[in-house]
């Protein structure tokens, strides 16, 4: 398909690099396969330094950042960087060709500063809500102050200035609308649909479980709202009964070192293991191999009202799962997890001890979670919400398809 034929657009990332930001990178491709041309802004990080490459068309254009912020004024510091850049790349790549829509990815809510001067022709800002900034502040310091107020105030000007918003559920959704005054045919919800190419079935691999029964995974960023520290409690209770339990921890973050060496500290290191931020293949068999995998978020708003991707990968590689009990969390596992009180450590803990005792529960969770992937969660069902909202956007007539129609029939039923 290429009714997009012609059209041009600018997707703008600060806190990830492209292609490792796995949303964005299904969005940009879902673009490029409807026909548009496709460009990203995005920051060096580890394993993507090359500052220009092209990946099955897309072009990537990356910046230095001077580092990853950790506290308030070194989240300044981080985000004037990235402003810089991405205006100037910006520029770029609008007198190389003229693209017609910036596509914003938050956090920060900044990026509509590099939108304003090209909507003086005729571009459009579509305001991609990833997180909700105000509260994500709250989660990470605790307190409202100057920098709290910022948050507000820029979220207010993103929604102002922004042509249309992209909500990763129904709950950003009405924070678009309430908070930012955005009218709600202007908003669309577009999940973040686990890929089926990406994820595949496998056995996995015992070598990870390190001689021990039982593998427990978290996969994600660490950070200070991530609740790695609450998980370590959770592992502490564990191990003063059971010792057949190992846990396999995947991703990065500014709360890795912290996390470590909290680990070391609470006499865990023999129990847990850290990857890192790996390659899909790795991250794909340490979660095929194990038999229980976690979201310890903890019960902040945030994350209360925030949609989880490793939630729905857990869910496509049919792994039951313990999380807290939080709104948009329930809301997308339902059956497939268990749900232990918010910040209770203990009962976390006990949760997935129960799982691990209990594989027939295990097995029908992770068919559930499964199936409800497949049949409602997938990217193949986002992306359609996508190209038709893009349709909108760059006012193109709706031309229905057989896989759009399929779609929509799968979904009714």
């Amino acid at each position: 398909m290429s009714e997009f034929a012609g059209k041009h657009v600018l997707i703008v990332i600060e806190n990830l690099p492209a292609p490792f930001d796995r949303r964005v990178w299904q969005e940009a491709s879902t673009l490029k396969e409807q026909g548009a041309d496709v460009s990203i802004i995005c920051p060096q990080m580890k394993g993507y330094t090359k500052r220009f490459e092209q990946i099955d068309g897309i072009d990537i254009y990356r910046h230095p950042l001077p580092l990853e912020g950790s506290g308030a004024l070194g989240y300044l510091l981080e985000y004037s960087t990235a402003i810089f850049w991405e205006f100037r790349l910006s520029l770029k790549i609008f007198l190389k060709k003229r693209f017609h829509i910036i596509h914003g990815c938050n956090p920060p809510d900044l990026i509509f500063l590099t939108a304003i001067p090209f909507k003086l022709f005729g571009v459009k800002y579509v305001f991609d809500h990833h997180d909700i900034n105000p509260e994500l502040y709250l989660a990470k310091f605790n307190k409202k102050g100057l920098f709290y107020h910022m948050m507000t105030f820029f979220e207010r000007l993103t929604f102002k200035v922004a042509d249309y918003s992209i909500a990763t559920n129904e709950s950003y959704k009405e924070i678009a609308v309430r908070r930012g005054g955005m009218a709600a045919s202007k908003v669309q919800v577009v999940r973040s649909g686990p890929s089926l190419k990406r994820l595949k079935l496998t056995a996995g691999d015992v070598k990870y479980k390190k001689g021990r029964k039982y593998l427990v995974g978290y996969v994600g960023v660490i950070g200070v709202q991530e609740g790695l520290d609450l998980l370590l409690e959770s592992i502490q209770h564990m191990v003063k009964t059971r010792d057949d339990v190992q846990v396999a921890i995947v991703g990065g973050g500014t709360s890795l070192e912290e996390i470590q060496q909290l680990t070391v500290q609470m006499n865990l290191s023999e129990y847990v293991d850290f990857y890192g931020r790996v390659s899909d293949e790795v991250l794909v068999d340490v979660l095929n191999t194990c038999d229980v995998c976690v979201n310890p978020d903890k019960p902040t708003e945030m994350n209360n009202l925030s949609t989880m991707n490793k939630i729905m990968e857990y869910m496509a590689l049919k792994k039951s799962i313990v999380q807290y009990d939080l709104k948009e969390g329930k809301a997308s596992a339902q059956k497939a997890s268990l749900y232990a009180r918010p910040g209770d450590t203990q009962d976390f803990a006990e949760k997935i001890l129960w799982l691990l005792d209990h594989e027939q529960e295990r097995k029908e969770m992770g068919e559930f979670g499964y199936h409800r992937v497949i049949e409602k969660l997938s990217w193949d069902h986002e992306s359609q919400k996508l190209v038709d909202f893009y349709r909108k956007a760059l006012n193109i007539p709706y031309k229905a398809s057989k896989r759009a129609a399929a779609l929509t029939e799968t979904i009714e039923q």
